[in-house]
């Protein structure tokens, strides 16, 4: 591998929120292209942190860091669930192999539209795909949240345009749309192609979303991976899926494969070319189904329980539109099960007896939860993801 002459710098890239990120997409280009500093994407409405992950991050990249003949085009901060900014190492020919990867799944080049955050991986990946592809995206005005009369404005320009059209949301969002009906829903049904991705999909959405007509496919991936690397379950054409165990640790290999973290050249993580992920997994019916974070995982009275089926089944019950199940200490128990849930009704919330034998008839004794929380939305961390330290804290308040 040829290393670079002269340090390239990693140079912070403000994104704006909503449709004024497409703003970044001739820094993005020349990004891909190989010319000009790598990037760091930083939220654009928030200087604050902003100034933490370039004081951790930006700066010259090392020899380990980049190579002339695969330079390095972004680096993507992650959190992780620790809260310490990772910077994760992405070239440009990852960024590219997996959004041409996407395409081919998907049924080849589109239009696409943008509703996600575009300093996250999913959202500055449909970026990416809109580039290689050589078409104009469109991004929604999520200037006051989310909404789907904003989606709806938005998707009329991609829809205009000869197909096919392509959009990503997390579950968060798409639950939003098939609630609200009308025009935004009519939009969404339009789309070849809707991905699901940022947090895991509830199966219970996921089967409303396709019976409303939506063609909604799930993905798994991460930053690491350059975004989705397995969708419905089946890796995409460049990527490897080991799952150790019948049930075990998932990891992932291919050309979509981050370079590294940087400061961390020896990042145990990508030790031996495959990405440890952190997530628990199993092979069911040739299709991958992951069943959470390792470290999310339940130690009740010396039982292990993993919180996804949990959640699973709780979202299948009437009157449940979202849910997070996570471990808060208990003095008998080691750990207790926690579920907190967002009531489609708040007036009416589902009862918590009726949740209790849910879990306990399909799942166990030990997986049903001892306490509830039940509120009007749930704290997001990234592009979708439930923050557990914060729901934590609320169950320990």
């Amino acid at each position: 591998m040829e290393r670079m002459s002269s340090a390239r710098h990693l140079q912070p890239l403000p994104v704006p929120p909503g449709s004024d990120a497409l703003d970044v997409l001739p820094a993005l280009e020349r990004a891909l292209n190989g010319e000009g500093p790598a990037l760091l994407p930083v939220r654009g409405d928030d200087a604050a942190e902003s100034h933490r992950l370039t004081g951790a991050l930006s700066g010259p990249l090392t020899s380990a860091e980049d190579s002339a003949d695969d330079p390095t085009a972004l680096v993507i901060a992650t959190s992780g669930s620790t809260g310490a900014p990772k910077g994760v190492l992405l070239t440009a020919a990852a960024l590219r192999a997996s959004a041409e990867a996407t395409h081919r799944r998907l049924g080849g080049p589109g239009h696409w539209l943008l509703a996600m955050p575009a300093h996250h991986i999913a959202g500055i990946q449909v970026l990416v795909r809109a580039l290689l592809a050589g078409t104009r995206p469109h991004a929604v005005d999520t200037a006051g949240g989310f909404r789907p009369d904003s989606f709806a404005t938005a998707a009329r320009h991609v829809l205009a345009a000869d197909g096919p059209h392509y959009t990503a949301l997390v579950p968060t969002q798409l639950s939003r749309l098939l609630s609200a009906g009308g025009d935004g829903l009519a939009s969404l049904r339009k789309f070849d192609a809707v991905l699901l991705g940022g947090a895991a999909t509830p199966p219970a959405l996921l089967h409303r979303a396709l019976a409303d007509g939506v063609r909604a496919t799930t993905t798994y991936g991460m930053s690491e991976t350059s975004g989705g690397c397995v969708y419905d379950g089946q890796p995409l054409d460049v990527a490897e899926v080991r799952v150790d165990g019948e049930t075990g640790p998932i990891l992932l290999r291919g050309p979509m494969l981050a370079r590294g973290y940087r400061h961390q050249p020896e990042a145990a993580a990508f030790a031996g070319g495959w990405f440890r992920t952190g997530d628990l997994g199993r092979w069911q019916d040739g299709r991958l189904e992951v069943l959470g974070r390792a470290d999310d995982m339940i130690i009740t009275g010396g039982v292990n329980v993993a919180p996804l089926p949990v959640e699973r089944v709780l979202a299948e019950q009437p009157g449940v539109r979202e849910v997070c199940v996570l471990g808060v200490p208990d003095p008998e128990w080691g750990q207790a099960v926690a579920a907190a849930v967002v009531p489609a009704d708040p007036a009416e919330p589902p009862a918590e007896p009726e949740l209790r034998a849910a879990v306990r008839a399909r799942l166990n004794a030990a997986a049903a939860p001892k306490r509830f929380a039940f509120l009007p939305e749930l704290p997001l961390r990234g592009p979708g993801k439930p923050d557990r330290r914060a729901l934590a804290e609320l169950f320990q308040a």
